[in-house]
């Protein structure tokens, strides 16, 4: 057991106490100073384990720091390159793995021969819960709690974060966050002042955050918006602001999937910044079906009315007004967090190169930047100190698949001049990722691009670059919490749609006895043959009323499901009780990781390796029929 006391030794004295934990070196690092964390032959790939039981360090309690670092730096521990990095078990690059040197280790008093005795299942299970209790007695959270929270990160596909050389990040959502009542509450101001100005009857509307959520897709054609499922069948819709029916639903999309790459058609809501935009087109949506916008507009349809709600909110942001009210007072508009850039400091400390690729211009990201950051960085640290790069007006998604002119950014006031190749450290105006990976010599999967917008971030970097990429998403924080106080009505739902399917299986089974009976042949079995035409009317008859108490009791269940995140939509990544929004999809597919904010790598460290969960198939089921079997055969023998 490790006392309640150990936390913050110095190098020498944790060097001088490595004797008392014969049972886990891995235990003694107590602090950065270099010492060792679990012994193996490569570390954090694994592979063989040098012996814990019998390691004992013999140095002296009055070796100095820079003694110890010595030994336990480069002396001792080697980093896998690029150019020497195999592939693991898993399927990830070895890169960046950690290396333990054996040879210094008999100089330094380290019997590297010693073997851990015992099956290596019970060393595992001894190890690990000594890495608990220290991990507690230190009061550092385990990432599996992290995992396990509103604040966790969650992996679609198996990424290796040591073998990433450079993370890039955008900036809008993402190392920014919003108030988005406060921000998109003026983005529709503008927009709407910018459709009175040409004649929209606009008064008398004002800006409902609830009507929509992220991951809706916008009806073109019929002034509708959709949330589809992961196959792109339409599960609830909305004509301007009122909900459709199920059976209108049905009746409209009952034959069509929502196809995204048909974009004169389906608008996509991408991110937080689509709010206003479809709050805005909903609403004039009701006034054209009102009758309420005037002929002299010309004859218009919905895809005209989109164009022109669309064309307000681009003014909006180009002409400057917007932006130079947050510009002002950004307190009013930004949600602070400190721990941020503590969490990118850790990144940088470890190796990891980090580029700020924005679409803002260079004004409007300086001030947001040196608002949300400077003043939460230790020793007078500058936000422009953690970036090996910054690209402003980026132009993405075109960033990821074009190259444009490339511009240095040479004064406070941001004036440019033509430039012909990046250097790090730099800032600088467009260009593309290809002269991002020349200019840092990274490529491809050594980069993670962080973002918020599916598609321009994330889906356009993974398929032209095939970087590693993570999605932001804030709302996850609020389904998170809206899913556990859910529980207990979902279980009830189950319950019953479980309940109804046994009653079902019955009344079937007895309907098609029945329906043989009529034809003149025997039923599936003797027993069900046998019995009276009465008792087997009357059981159907029974079943019938049953199931259709249960649909009645059903039917307003599922429709509230998952109202505790939103009223009209449910739940964000769900659509219906059992099965995936269309933006999931999107997310699995393109994110290798996603989270709520990107604050949460803190609760990791940048060596973590996030291993994707097993996905579950319809016929997964067979491991029940499996276990239950095992257990009759246990009974039997």
């Amino acid at each position: 057991m490790y006392p309640r006391n150990m936390y913050c030794y110095s190098s020498a004295e944790t060097m001088a106490k490595l004797s008392v934990y014969p049972k886990s070196l891995a235990a003694s690092m107590v602090n950065t100073t270099n010492c060792f964390r679990n012994p193996v032959v490569n570390i954090d790939s694994f592979t063989t384990r040098i012996p814990m039981t019998s390691i004992k360090c013999r140095c002296s309690g009055t070796s100095s720091s820079a003694d110890v670092a010595k030994h336990f730096g480069d002396d001792l521990f080697s980093v896998t390159s690029s150019s020497k990095h195999e592939v693991d078990y898993l399927g990830e690059s070895t890169k960046g793995d950690l290396n333990l040197k054996l040879d210094p280790l008999e100089a330094f008093g380290v019997d590297g021969q010693a073997t851990l005795d015992g099956p290596i299942e019970e060393v595992a299970r001894v190890e690990t819960q000594e890495a608990e209790i220290l991990l507690t007695d230190l009061g550092i959270p385990s990432p599996s709690s992290a995992r396990n929270s509103p604040c966790g990160i969650f992996c679609s596909r198996t990424l290796n974060l040591r073998s990433i050389s450079a993370i890039g990040y955008d900036m809008d959502y993402t190392l920014i966050h919003y108030n988005v009542m406060a921000w998109e509450g003026r983005a529709y101001d503008y927009c709407m002042d910018n459709l009175r100005n040409v004649g929209y009857p606009v008064d008398g509307l004002s800006f409902d955050p609830e009507l929509v959520i992220r991951g809706l897709v916008i009806d073109k054609e019929n002034g509708n918006l959709v949330k589809a499922d992961r196959f792109g069948y339409v599960k609830r819709a909305m004509h301007g602001t009122m909900m459709l029916s199920t059976r209108a639903v049905s009746e409209m999309y009952g034959r069509e999937l929502v196809d995204l790459r048909k974009e004169s058609r389906w608008e996509f809501l991408n991110t937080l910044f689509s709010v206003s935009e479809a709050v805005a087109y909903m609403q004039m949506v009701d006034r054209m079906d009102e009758g309420a916008i005037g002929a002299e507009l010309g004859p218009l349809d919905y895809k005209g009315l989109y164009k022109a709600v669309g064309k307000a909110l681009f003014r909006a942001h180009v002409e400057g007004q917007l932006k130079s009210e947050i510009m002002s007072k950004p307190e009013l508009f930004v949600e602070p967090d400190p721990e941020l850039p503590l969490a990118l400091l850790d990144q940088k400390e470890a190796g990891k190169k980090l580029l700020l690729i924005t679409n803002s211009d260079y004004h409007y990201t300086d001030k947001m930047m040196q608002h949300s950051f400077n003043r939460f960085l230790p020793n007078d640290m500058g936000w422009r100190d953690l970036f090996d790069m910054v690209i402003v007006s980026a132009r993405k998604p075109e960033f990821f698949q074009m190259s444009h002119p490339l511009y240095e950014v040479v004064t406070g006031e941001g004036l440019m001049r033509p430039c012909f190749k990046a250097s790090k450290g730099g800032l600088y105006s467009g260009g593309s990722a290809q002269m991002v990976e020349n200019s840092l010599n990274v490529h491809g999967d050594e980069i993670l691009y962080v973002g918020d917008h599916i598609y321009t971030d994330v889906s356009q970097s993974k398929l032209h670059l095939r970087w590693r990429t993570a999605l932001i998403c804030r709302e996850l924080e609020e389904e998170y919490k809206a899913l556990i106080d859910s529980r207990g009505q979902r279980a009830t739902l189950i319950e019953l749609i479980n309940q109804k399917e046994v009653v079902g299986d019955l009344f079937n089974q007895l309907r098609l006895a029945l329906q043989r009976r009529t034809k003149g042949r025997p039923a599936q079995t003797l027993a069900a043959t046998n019995m009276e035409d009465q008792e087997l009317t009357e059981s159907i008859q029974k079943l019938l009323i049953v199931m259709q108490r249960l649909d009645e009791k059903i039917a307003p269940m599922l429709e509230t499901d998952g109202e505790l995140f939103n009223k009209r939509w449910g739940f964000l990544s769900r659509a219906g009780l059992w099965d995936k929004s269309h933006l999931m999809r999107q997310i699995e597919k393109y994110a290798d990781i996603y989270t709520s904010r990107v604050s949460n790598f803190l609760h990791y460290t940048p060596f973590m390796y996030f291993r994707s969960q097993e996905q579950t198939l319809a016929h997964d089921s067979y491991s029940y029929y499996c276990s239950e079997n095992v257990s009759e055969s246990a009974v039997d023998t």
